[in-house]
């Protein structure tokens, strides 16, 4: 079974770059074990370009 964990990068409004390291999020998940899947921009604001992105990892539920 598999579990998954969604992150939340929130973008600067002016210039639309992350307010995070999403490179740096990536490399702290791995060394947690989680895989990391897909950067996914689901929402857009009123000028037509994203307002922020999700990471999505995903790693084997650990059985207790």
């Amino acid at each position: 079974m598999k579990e998954y964990e969604f992150v939340r990068v929130e973008l600067s409004t002016m210039r639309r770059r992350p307010k995070e390291d999403y490179q740096q999020i990536i490399h702290d998940y791995a060394k947690r074990g989680w895989t990391f899947i897909q950067i996914f921009a689901p929402s857009i604001d009123g000028y037509g370009a994203a307002a922020y992105f999700e990471i999505i990892f995903e790693r084997d539920v650990e059985k207790a």
